[in-house]
């Protein structure tokens, strides 16, 4: 239903978002009648990976001139000639104070067509996981594909690499590791609420310290919700029920000083713990994270955990981590809550965050 055109003081500005210039005519002419004059026209693009596969946006900025002066009038006091509705494009309007001689407006060229490779780049996909699937034997096959296709493939390939390491059974004595600040003990917190809840799983909880502190934060009163005991070595470090757990909160280790952490490897080896899960914050930089992940395959880790992921834009940096087929990944921490934001399917969670629009390829 169309609405009669405003009435505007003379002078004032108006700016639009329209979604191509045959609707920013229609709108123009609509709401401000025959006294708009366009200002400048510039385009926006989509935010995120949509920006690659759909078409910009113009934001629109109209001017309302007064009524046109009698012809009696003086010429310096005519209004500034209206622009003409239909010329709108995607180029500022030429300013007034050019004269009565337009200059040809010059359409830009298109911009070079992207590659896969720069697609991926742009995903957040580090040059070591994009040398990866380059060394495929299909590489030149699937760089030629449409990109909507070649973006499925290389979803499929990305799992396939992931999933394609021996599974693991689950976890029953394990020890979470990491840093200071990772959020070690409430992915510990998140994973029992995993355990409890979605798996009807029982056992027990070991905190351990050495020669430093290890606070505890909301695990005791989180355990005790959950009806699980929370113990402190020393004391029994075996299931205590037939098919239960027994997982370690141990202090934090140092990625810095391999030497700071020699009391918990030997502790680890003396207790017979053969399951260690690392906790890594997804928000720390690249070189923190690999100074993190290295220390904690100095101590043996078998299993991963990435945090603050509601922190993190690009989440391309962690498939280097998966592609280490000596440790498993856990799942994904996705937000602070104790009981949920936990997503174990850590690959589906990658490429849905990585690659825009996947499908199932046709069979």
């Amino acid at each position: 239903m169309s609405s009669s055109p405003l009435t505007p003081t003379p002078g004032s500005c108006y700016k639009f978002t329209v979604r191509s210039a045959e609707e920013a005519v229609a709108l123009i002419r609509e709401k401000f009648g025959a006294n708009a004059r366009v200002l400048s026209v510039r385009s926006i693009e989509q935010k995120g990976w949509r920006k690659l596969f759909s078409a910009p946006k113009l934001e629109v900025i109209a001017q309302i001139d007064a009524p046109a002066a009698p012809a009696s009038a003086s010429p310096s006091l005519a209004a500034a000639p209206a622009m003409p509705l239909a010329e709108i494009s995607s180029e500022p309007a030429l300013p007034d104070s050019l004269g009565s001689e337009a200059k040809p407006r010059m359409s830009a060229p298109p911009p070079p067509a992207m590659g896969l490779a720069d697609l991926l780049r742009r995903s957040g996909l580090t040059e070591t996981a994009l040398n990866r699937l380059q060394a495929r034997q299909n590489w030149r096959e699937l760089s030629r594909l449409p990109l909507h296709r070649a973006l499925v493939e290389t979803s499929r390939l990305l799992r396939e690499q992931v999933e394609a390491r021996a599974t693991r059974g689950p976890l029953s004595r394990a020890a979470f590791l990491g840093a200071p600040g990772v959020g070690r003990t409430t992915a510990l917190c998140k994973w029992l609420s995993v355990e409890v809840f979605r798996r009807a799983r029982m056992g027990h909880v070991v905190s351990v310290e050495f020669d430093r502190p290890n606070p505890l934060g909301p695990l005791p009163v989180f355990a005790e919700a959950l009806g699980v005991p929370l113990a402190h070595f020393p004391c029994e470090t075996r299931p205590a029920v037939p098919g239960g757990f027994v997982y370690f909160d141990l202090p934090a280790i140092s990625a810095h000083r391999p030497a700071d952490n020699a009391a918990i490897a030997a502790w680890l080896e003396r207790e017979q713990i053969t399951e260690r899960v690392l906790v890594l914050n997804a928000a720390y930089d690249r070189a923190s994270m690999r100074d993190a992940y290295a220390a904690g395959r100095d101590l043996g880790v078998t299993h991963l955990v990435f945090t603050h992921l509601d922190e993190v834009p690009q989440w391309g940096k962690l498939w280097d981590y998966l592609f280490d087929e000596a440790v498993d990944p856990l799942f994904l921490a996705t937000g602070p809550s104790l009981t949920g934001d936990c997503e174990e399917d850590v690959s589906g969670a990658l490429v849905r965050r990585t690659l825009p629009d996947n499908e199932t390829p046709a069979a």
